[in-house]
């Protein structure tokens, strides 16, 4: 996982929030909504309402989660952009709105380099790769090579469910599908929460996402973890083996690291952006935050100025359309 924009300012961070509480309050002291693009129950999910409980305080006002799911994000997205500019609406937004989105759909009702008002990184993560582990004992798949193997012998015959066409999930198992010759089918849902719903029954065989929702799964026996999507493997899972240990199957250089910002719709006032960015700082300083996501694999990663996550995402934008170029997803 890439480390190199983690920043945790505890000082200045932890200083800041007194003033940040005391500052007048963000449109008028109406609640903050903090629009979630997917649906209750899901990754994303999770980590809205944890950053919520945390925001609130640090701004000296009420932050309540609105779930606005479907259409891959989007329809969560077109909200945030299009959402009152004074404070009152942010968004949790992902890496795909951003870097993906704009070579999925031939026309879309925002602008993701102009419609919002970047604030701050606040996560990032690798996938992780779960099957039902009763299916897992019928079929054999004691490692990610068999099932790979599986699925080739059989092939559409693993069905991965994933939170939406377009999502991580999606461009990540298309890629693996290319590079390691398997034969996975996708099948998409409107958010993580029903494909877990449907993994769990074993009307799924697979998912290949965020971990926050898999990872109680996985503890309780339910789901087998067999990869994560990272390159190394990750600290907290160290039996589970990163994309670099695949090198046989074609798949040594692939690795997808996921993240999640908080941006606010474009031309909202500099200002409020920039207490929102202190805010932010300041649940990235709380230490049981930090401890709170790490064993859902989640890592805490806030941006040093608003104009360094614009610098991200341009970044981030060529390996992202590669992966749209490989699964071929078109959503219009």
């Amino acid at each position: 996982m890439n480390t190199s924009r983690r920043v945790f300012l505890a000082g200045t961070a932890v200083l800041a929030a007194p003033a940040v509480a005391r500052a007048q309050p963000l449109a008028g002291g109406r609640p903050v909504r903090l629009i979630v693009p997917f649906p209750p129950g899901g990754a994303v999910d999770i980590l809205g309402r944890l950053i919520a409980e945390r925001l609130g305080p640090a701004l000296g006002q009420n932050v309540v989660v609105e779930n606005r799911g479907g259409a891959g994000g989007m329809i969560g997205a077109e909200a945030t952009a299009k959402g009152e500019r004074d404070g009152s609406v942010i968004g949790l937004l992902g890496v795909t709105t951003f870097a993906a989105a704009p070579f999925m759909f031939s026309r879309l009702s925002f602008d993701p380099q102009k419609d919002f008002a970047p604030v701050s990184q606040i996560t990032d993560g690798a996938l992780l790769c779960v099957v039902n582990a009763e299916t897992a004992r019928q079929r054999g798949w004691t490692d990610f090579r068999s099932l790979i193997a599986w699925s080739r012998a059989n092939p559409e015959q693993v069905k991965m469910g994933s939170s939406g066409n377009g999502t991580s999930s999606h461009l990540n198992i298309s890629a693996v599908n290319r590079f390691a010759d398997a034969k996975i089918l996708h099948v998409p849902y409107r958010g993580g929460g029903p494909a877990i719903n449907d993994l769990v029954a074993g009307t799924l065989d697979m998912m290949f996402d965020v971990m926050p929702a898999l990872m109680p799964h996985v503890e309780a026996g339910r789901f087998k973890a067999l990869a994560v999507s990272s390159g190394p493997r990750l600290s907290i899972l160290p039996d589970v083996p990163g994309m670099a240990d695949f090198a046989d199957l074609g798949l040594g250089n692939h690795s997808v690291i996921t993240w999640n910002a908080i941006v606010a719709p474009g031309g909202t006032p500099e200002p409020i952006i920039a207490r929102l960015h202190q805010a932010t700082h300041a649940i990235a300083a709380d230490r049981a935050f930090v401890d709170r996501l790490k064993p859902l694999g989640y890592g805490t990663v806030v941006s040093e100025t608003p104009a360094a996550l614009t610098r991200l995402i341009a970044e981030e934008t060529p390996r992202w359309r590669q992966l749209v170029e490989i699964s071929g997803a078109r959503l219009d």
